[in-house]
């Protein structure tokens, strides 16, 4: 067996589940949403919490600076529609079990068993399946919503929002066998947990991959906190690579796509030809980009893939619409990719940064355009 031609093997997406805000759920919604502009934001609707009361929290505050911004930053985000549902019974889980679950958990069951479907897996033959399971996410923010009710007392509320059991429950529900985790790189989570997927397809460690990413929004706390920090922007929205750009609008995903090495019987949607990670290391501070660091990421994925920048015509950016960000990494594309003509977007000027979820949400954006 030629192991330097498995280790460099292309990866087959053979499915996939998607849900974006304002109830983009299909790649053809998707697509409608993309090239006509659509805006996928909203003000924070009572289902929710109550906005008057969060602003009014601020005000307790007492003359802090830049008070009237920071109300300006908590008002707007990309929801999910109909959230709160979920088919239990489906998951053989009780009603009781499921009303003191992370709706992340609950949505990710949901996402998860649909790539599978979509890649022509069924129950039986995912029960013992050497699958493995990555999930880029981060702290739930579910804690503070289900300890203050009745069911934050339930024998079910310790595993009802810890990233552990996020990801150890679709393998535990389905009956998959393969590797298993959760990766917490804040916004890069879910390509980082993806790279993971490429690369224990790659080694032969598991027949088949799913990766996802997930995020949502629960906590106003969490809104003020970004708020504070000046991370979000005041119009409430991420203009990327703009010169309106203050800052990014929070959003929620939950994607999740099936991968195989890549054959000739398999059934692919697309294929990814090469992945890698890195560090910013050093740069101005803990928040900062390093546009250094991302030309050596960039030309480390494209030398993964065995292509040339020639061979690029589109670009997915971060782009979350920040003053600082956004210069620092046009210019690492522009250097990267000097000799080639491209263009570059960002789904997050639609749908708002994703957070942990945003970089599959971006990559099945790069997907639809394929399609």
């Amino acid at each position: 067996v030629d192991s330097a031609r498995i280790m460099n093997a292309a990866i087959d997406i053979t499915g996939l589940s998607t849900s974006l805000p304002f109830g983009v759920t299909r790649l053809d919604s998707l697509h409608s949403a993309v090239w006509g502009g659509r805006d996928l934001l909203s003000q924070i609707p009572a289902s929710r919490w109550d906005l008057a009361q969060a602003i009014t929290r601020i005000d307790r505050l007492g003359n802090i600076a830049g008070a009237d911004a920071i109300k300006s930053r908590i008002r707007h985000v990309g929801f999910l529609h109909d959230a709160q549902l979920f088919q239990s019974s489906f998951f053989s889980i009780s009603a009781a079990e499921a009303s003191a679950m992370d709706p992340q958990q609950r949505q990710l069951l949901e996402r998860s068993y649909s790539a599978l479907h979509a890649s022509w897996l069924t129950k039986g033959e995912l029960l013992g399946a050497n699958v493995a399971v990555n999930v880029g996410q981060w702290a739930s923010e579910f804690a503070p919503c289900l300890l203050a009710t009745p069911a934050g007392s339930s024998v079910y509320a310790s595993t009802g929002y810890t990233c552990s059991v996020t990801c150890g429950r679709v393998s535990f529900v389905l009956g998959l066998q393969g590797p298993c985790a959760s990766f917490d790189t804040a916004c890069s989570a879910s390509l980082v947990s993806n790279h993971s997927s490429i690369r224990a397809l790659q080694s032969g460690e598991c027949r088949k991959a799913l990766t996802a990413g997930v995020n949502m929004i629960m906590d106003p706390a969490a809104m003020q906190g970004n708020a504070v920090g000046g991370f979000t922007s005041i119009r409430g929205r991420s203009h990327t690579f703009a010169t309106r750009a203050d800052g990014y609008a929070r959003g929620e995903a939950i994607n999740a796509i099936v991968c195989h090495r890549g054959d000739k019987d398999t059934h692919s949607l697309a294929r990814m030809a090469g992945s890698a990670i890195r560090h910013d290391g050093r740069s101005a501070s803990l928040t900062a980009p390093n546009g250094q660091a991302q030309q050596g990421v960039l030309a480390a994925a494209v030398d993964d893939a065995q292509v040339t920048v020639e061979d690029f015509s589109s670009l997915e950016a971060h782009g979350t619409g920040t003053a600082l960000g956004d210069p620092i990494e046009s210019s690492a594309i522009a250097a990267v990719f000097s000799t080639s003509q491209w263009a570059a977007g960002s789904l997050k000027a639609n749908a708002g940064h994703t957070e942990p979820g945003a970089g599959l949400s971006g990559a099945l954006k790069i997907l639809m355009q394929l399609l």
